[in-house]
């Protein structure tokens, strides 16, 4: 069967979950904007999940595979891409938290084979706000193996003072993803499901899906054919965890709740929202972007744009941490080459939202659709 052909199969498809169920404005607004959206950008499945007041709202649209036809559901597994970086965040919070690194250590203090390079100097903070001097978005073309990683990084040399420039890299935040798993003794996989995943009761979410579970793993789509993330250095840490949008939704109500926890993990949490520095109209978190909240759509727009990801930013460092203080939004990005994700809280309001979806689209269609569904719930 063509492409085209399961495409439009896929198009008949769109809100079926939605005919099932008891009809709703809230239903009726997202059909309304889902659907279009979908269509234009190819989009062969989406999953949407809102908590709201308390209440959570599970949106399912088109199919997790166009080969096979099995339709989306809360229980389908997309690729996080860089909303894996919150997990990630959060796993080095609860570290410092456990008393197991600070995030003011350098990194070679956690990884001697970095002893009497860069990261003399460069902190766990830095590393992990992307702050390190200009490590790039990804590992240069044949960094393939763990001792050629090692080595770039002992050969590096910062472009910037470290703390000056804001450079959005994988490689920044998965060495700190890395020296955090170190710190408490395991891989990062391991350590990610001991110590994040099984205590939120994130029971479907994967650095590596295992076999028993492949059948839930969409396939993401790019120029008509069907892909999935491929292993890369630090993948886990900064790019690689899959999860399904019932998975990720409880992730969002641990943010907007975190005192409902206990001990390390709910201190860690909390972390994760306070603010390091400035850039434009978007406080750097750890792993969180965040913004005062009400906010325009070109404002939100701005802080997930190209520019932002790919281009050196010049920072306002606090003199302390900003803690996560009155009316905000925190919100994340992710993609790989044939998924997109798109995360967002709102804590004050009790509003967190979940958009997946099996094909890579604009960060600026996502955030509007975001903050169209966020308007709605609050109307």
């Amino acid at each position: 069967m063509s492409f085209s052909r399961r495409l439009l199969l896929a198009a008949l498809s769109l809100g079926l979950a939605s005919q099932a169920a008891v009809a709703s404005p809230l239903q009726d607004q997202l059909d309304s904007r889902i659907r279009p959206l979908m269509q234009t950008y190819a989009i062969p499945g989406m999953a949407v999940a809102i908590s709201h007041a308390g209440q959570q709202h599970f949106f399912e649209y088109g199919v997790a595979s166009l080969e096979s036809g099995a339709p989306v559901d809360r229980h389908t597994l997309f690729e996080l891409g860089s909303v894996s970086k919150l997990l990630t965040a959060t796993l080095g919070a609860y570290a410092q938290a456990s008393g197991a690194l600070r995030l003011s250590d350098t990194a070679s203090q956690h990884l001697p084979a970095l002893s009497g390079s860069a990261f003399d100097r460069i902190s766990l903070l830095a590393l992990a706000t992307y702050t390190a001097g200009g490590l790039p978005l990804q590992f240069p073309d044949g960094v393939s193996s763990r001792q050629q990683m090692f080595d770039y990084y002992r050969n590096w040399q910062p472009a910037y003072a470290a703390g000056s420039q804001r450079l959005y890299s994988n490689p920044s935040i998965g060495l700190f993803g890395h020296l955090a798993a170190a710190s408490l003794g395991a891989p990062f996989a391991q350590v990610l499901q001991e110590q994040v995943l099984a205590p939120l009761a994130m029971n479907e979410s994967y650095v590596q899906v295992p076999p028993q579970q492949m059948a839930r793993y969409a396939w993401g789509y790019r120029e008509n054919m069907a892909v999935r993330v491929q292993p890369g250095m630090l993948d886990g840490e900064a790019y690689g965890v899959k999860s399904s949008s019932a998975d990720m939704l409880r992730f969002i109500e641990a943010n907007l709740q975190p005192s409902r926890l206990a001990g390390p993990l709910a201190q860690a949490i909390s972390a994760t929202h306070r603010g390091y520095y400035r850039v434009g109209d978007m406080t750097q978190a750890l792993g969180w972007e965040r913004y005062d909240y009400p906010i325009s759509l070109q404002q939100l727009q701005a802080g997930n744009s190209t520019e932002m990801a790919l281009q050196p930013q010049a920072v306002e460092p606090f003199a302390t941490p900003m803690p996560a203080a009155g009316d905000l939004l925190l919100n994340k990005t992710g993609s790989t080459n044939g998924f997109a994700a798109y995360v967002l809280l709102l804590p004050a309001r009790d509003i967190g939202l979940v958009l997946l979806a099996n094909r890579n689209y604009p960060n600026a269609e996502r955030v509007r659709l975001a903050l169209q569904i966020v308007e709605a719930l609050q109307r």
